[in-house]
């Protein structure tokens, strides 16, 4: 194990890797860069073969700097640390306070491990890793960093399923949790137990304990609630998280403005104008059916006039 101080001066314990992996780890990436040094090296020797011998010298010396430098430095750099060979054993170069490594800390690094362990065959690293504490070789040394191990070898990098925890021992917790004073925990140490919340998915299961265990003693010693029988360490810290975060959200609700009730809007009467008042076109009404005009009613026929005949006698009416 190996205790590392984070910038926000929280102790984590991290596993240092063994000489062993580490050594089949570089084993691994070195087989790597020497394979596609061959293939590029031969292939540009026969498609610029009539170049003199002088400039393919320099070609092919360029080749080396860039598969076994070059090529180390940008894999460490986007891949936080984790070449081929370290990903196969489960390993990572970390720095020294844990987070992940950066250019500059892969640059001295590929420039270093260029001098031993290709140039002077490994035997520096082999001697400094044995007698260094932590297994660290001379890159890591002038780096500042360090190589651990994230998952038991074989693990396959499953996550680490928490115990069930019993409802009843949920229900107690709920009580205890709202009882709780928080006001005397550092934000460090919420820090931590996020970081590790986070990333218990890719540690051992002996280290992800080991570590939720004594960053659970912590918060216990100061709240004064110890961790109930039978709950896992890493189940406490994310209850207690999750009330951290809930008062949180209660204490933002509570300083929400609320917005002021609006008086009922009354009706206002329209408008009137002084001038006068222009009449609105009414609507056309529908049109009646075309129909014929009434003829006009006929003239009375006129009264037949009785004429006396030549006899002087009148027929009756």
């Amino acid at each position: 194990m190996s205790d590392l101080v984070t910038g926000e001066a929280v102790v984590l314990d991290l596993r240092a890797a063994k000489l062993p992996s580490r050594a089949l780890a570089v084993a691994l990436d070195l087989a790597v860069e020497f394979a596609g040094l061959l293939i590029t090296s031969l292939v540009l020797s026969v498609a610029l073969s009539g170049l003199d011998g002088a400039a393919l010298t320099a070609i092919l010396l360029g080749l080396m700097v860039f598969f076994l430098v070059g090529v180390p430095v940008m894999v460490e750099t986007f891949s936080h640390g984790r070449s081929l060979g370290k990903a196969a054993l489960g390993l990572r170069v970390v720095r020294g306070d844990g987070g992940p490594v950066r250019f500059r800390h892969a640059l001295v690094r590929g420039l270093t491990g260029f001098f031993e362990l290709i140039t002077l065959s490994g035997a520096p690293a082999v001697i400094c890793s044995v007698v260094n504490s932590e297994g660290k070789r001379l890159g890591d040394i002038f780096a500042g960093t360090l190589v651990v191990r994230e998952r038991a070898p074989g693990g396959g990098g499953t996550a680490v399923a928490l115990p069930p925890v019993h409802p009843q021992l949920l229900q107690s917790m709920g009580h205890e949790l709202r009882a709780m004073d928080l006001s005397a925990v550092p934000e460090p140490l919420w820090l931590a137990i996020r970081q590790l919340l986070g990333r218990i998915g890719q540690l051992d299961q002996a280290v992800a304990h080991q570590l939720s265990a004594r960053l659970a003693a912590d918060l216990a010693a100061r709240t004064s609630h110890d961790v109930p029988p039978g709950v896992h360490p890493a189940a406490y810290l994310g209850a207690v998280l999750t009330e951290r975060q809930r008062r949180e959200w209660t204490r933002a609700e509570g300083y929400r403005p609320t917005p002021a009730p609006q008086a009922p809007q009354t009706p206002q009467a329209p408008p009137t104008s002084q001038g006068p008042q222009t009449p609105q076109p009414s609507m056309p009404a529908a049109a009646a059916p075309l129909t014929a005009p009434p003829a006009p009613p006929a003239p009375p026929a006129p009264a037949a006039t009785t004429q006396p005949n030549d006899m002087g006698f009148a027929p009756p009416a």
